[in-house]
């Protein structure tokens, strides 16, 4: 009985630790400043490289960067009106 409550603890707090990384790299990402819509038409590289990384990586897609990115990739290829 013992070795199991060590054994549950020990498997809890393992998976509360992996959490905790994982919500400190997701505010390091949000953290980061956001580039404007104007900076990433002006970049359209950049655009599309943030647009790649944000499709790959489903978590990051309500980042400011991802929503400028795509903004600025939608802006560039309807012309802008």
């Amino acid at each position: 009985m013992k070795k199991s409550v060590v054994t549950s603890m020990s498997i809890l707090a393992l998976a509360l630790a992996g959490l905790a990384m994982f919500n400190s790299s997701v505010a390091s990402e949000s953290s980061e400043d956001a580039k404007s819509v104007a900076w990433y038409v002006a970049n359209i590289q950049e655009a599309r490289q943030q647009n790649q990384a944000c499709y790959d990586t489903p978590s990051l897609k309500s980042t400011p960067n991802c929503v400028n990115a795509l903004h600025a990739l939608e802006i560039s290829f309807k012309g802008g009106n």
